[in-house]
Order: C-alpha cells, then structure tokens, then sequence
C-alpha cells in the first residue's frame, strides 16, 4: 500500500484530475500535475504542476523521482510515457491497457477477437477498404481511429460513396466504419478493478448525448434489472479480459434489447460524474485507492441522479449563465471546472440533481437547464 501524505502523479490537467486532485487530498495525499496548458484545472489544485509535454523526458524523471504512484486522466497520453514511467513507479492503467482503449482500430479488434458483443464494423486503411467493406454495413458511422472524442473525428454516411467523401476529408487517417444500430438506448458502467483482481461497479448509467457529446445521465438506467445486471456482467468481463487495473468506463448500446460494446475509456467517466454527489465512494476516490493499492470502497448509490453537462455554448459573450436559477433548487449540486476560456463544445461544468425518485430527478433537471437556456 501507498499510504498518505505521498505524492501521487497525474498525467493531465483537466476536470478528471480536478475530481482526483480533490479526492487525493480528502485521503491526505499530494498530487503532482503533468500537464503542457498552464492554466490546467487540475494543476491550479495540485501541490506542483509540471507545465511541459507528456513525453518531456526531464518532467517525465521528476515525475518517476517524487512520485510514488501515477496515474492519467485522458487515453490520450502517449502509451510510451506510461510505459516508460512504469520503469520506476507503478503505473495504472498500465500502457497496454491505455493502447488499446486509445485506438479505435485495436479496440474493436479486441472485442472481436476476445467475443465480445461488438455491432459490424471494418478497418479502413484506404478507399478500396470502403470499396470491399459491403452494403451491410451502410448507413453507417465513419470514426478516425485516433483522437475521436465528443463527436469529433465522426461522420454519418449512408453510402460507400459518403464513406469515400468523409475518409478522404479525414485525411486519409486510418478509421473504422460501423453500420447504423437500430437503439433502444444508450448505458454505460463504470468500474474500479484493483491489482488483485478485485472489481466493483458503480450503477448502470442510462445516457443521452446531443451532436456527439454526453448531454445527460440518467441513474439509474431505466432498463429492466436483468439488462443492468447483464451489462454490469459484460463490463466486468472486459475488465477482466484487458487485465486491467484502475477505473474503467464501459459504453454501450441497447440495440433491439441486446448489448453491444461501443467503447471504452480508460480512467473516471464523464457518466460518472453522478457518483460524486450519489454514491458512497465516487469514482475519483476510487481511483485514488486502486492507484495506491488500498482496498476498493463502496460503490452504493443512496439515491437516485441525473446528471447534466454544462458546456461553453452557454458562456454568452463571455458571460457564465445565471447561476441562482440552478442554485434555487436544494437538490441540485452544481460544480465548476475552473477552465480558463469557455468555447462551443467545450465542457466546462455539470450538475447533478439527487432525490429518491430517478423520474422526480429528470424533471427537475429538464427545468433546470431549460431555466439556463439549453434547449
């Protein structure tokens, strides 16, 4: 075990290593942020913050010298910086791990080749992969292989035509080409999975996104139990297969009553967010504790919550939205990343609102970012 008051590392500075910063001092720990944006919301919060790239091999050796565990909070770290950190200190998730889940093209390899319930796709290389990729996979989703995230790096095509277009506008990057699901919805499950292979999930998450990116969580889903327990079931079952160890979120679709693995994200989930005013442990906790090899906490929700992001779109000439028509509602938890600059798309906050009832939480919410101006 790694105990308190040690120095644990963050690859990132964003609202994930915000959340875990916050969580690693409640446990009475320090935070070293890596991270090249010198206004970082996890580097404001840290005890030191490295303002170099994620490969800088002297930020990288300091990290490996003062640091007794690290961590990272986006997939996009390069897999090399945590390969070669793992030389020194304990990395998780480890740089396999994150390889996988950082590339579309070996993602949904991996669920193919290890039978995991994965919807048609193909690998694109090049046009004449459109070309044999066959009828059935149109209409479908064009996705680049590298650095997709909220809708980016995505495109609706209802053809091999289309396909040619949007691979071609992609730059010829190596992509995959999913068909179309028919959806009943979307979930997800966020775990924590220690070194021992012990593994708890947080509840199933019931999501709606709006161009792309998450709009809102629902918890808990509203599936039956049979379906939840299932998909509780199968994100376990990836966890296990990866080897992993750390928070992992699980997306996945609901298609005509079947699940299907959409992706994975290995660190603390945006539809996870809700954990933090909902459940026993949050999952930034959890990560604290899988990181530094202390026992996993309880994962129980005491409520029920939907959570709702805020993005830069409603920063109006600069100006934030009108906060008291949120804070108005008592069970409404508003938290703000500290981000430096809003722009469209951009995530910079969320609330979540909590009562007994999940079908009493979605109303209040609905008013709520209706009361803001999201539409």
């Amino acid at each position: 075990m790694i105990l308190p008051p040690a120095t644990l590392g963050m690859l990132g500075g964003g609202q994930l290593g915000r959340f875990f910063v916050i969580a690693a001092h409640e446990l009475g720990y320090r935070v070293t942020v890596l991270d090249p944006d010198p206004h970082s919301p996890a580097g404001a919060l840290a005890e030191r913050h490295l303002v170099a790239p994620y490969h800088d091999p002297d930020a990288l050796n300091e990290l490996a010298r003062t640091c007794a565990a690290v961590t990272t909070e986006f997939e996009n770290v390069p897999a090399d910086t945590l390969d070669y950190l793992s030389k020194f200190v304990p990395v998780h998730p480890s740089a396999a791990c994150v390889a996988v889940a950082q590339n579309r093209v070996r993602e949904k390899s991996f669920f193919r080749d290890h039978r995991l319930p994965v919807g048609s796709f193909a690998v694109i290389h090049g046009v004449e992969d459109v070309e044999a990729a066959g009828p059935e996979l149109f209409p479908g989703v064009l996705k680049v292989a590298r650095f997709g995230y909220d809708g980016k790096g995505q495109a609706r095509v209802k053809d091999a035509a289309e396909a040619k277009l949007a691979f071609l506008g992609f730059k010829g990057e190596p992509c995959v080409l999913e068909r179309l699901l028919p959806l009943d919805c979307e979930v997800s499950v966020v775990l924590a999975r220690a070194a021992d292979g012990a593994a708890l999930c947080f509840p199933v998450a019931e999501n709606r996104h709006t161009r792309g990116i998450l709009d809102v969580s629902i918890v808990p889903a509203r599936v039956s139990d049979a379906l939840r327990a299932e998909a509780e079931t199968l994100a376990l079952r990836v966890a296990s297969t990866l080897g992993y160890v750390g928070v992992l979120g699980v997306e996945m679709f609901v298609s005509e009553g079947r699940l299907l693995l959409n992706e994975i994200a290995p660190r603390p989930h945006n539809s996870g967010h809700y954990t933090i005013d909902a459940c026993v442990t949050n999952q930034f906790e959890q990560q604290v504790r899988v990181l530094c090899g202390l026992p996993l906490g309880e994962p129980r929700a005491h409520c029920a919550a939907v959570m709702v992001n805020l993005l830069g779109d409603l920063w109006r000439d600069g100006k934030p939205p009108h906060w008291p028509e949120l804070l108005a509602e008592p069970n409404l938890k508003l938290h703000l990343y500290g981000k430096h600059h809003a722009r469209p798309g951009r995530k910079m906050g969320h609330f979540t609102v909590i009562d007994s009832d999940a079908e009493r939480c979605l109303k209040v919410a609905l008013a709520a970012r209706a009361a803001i101006g999201i539409a």
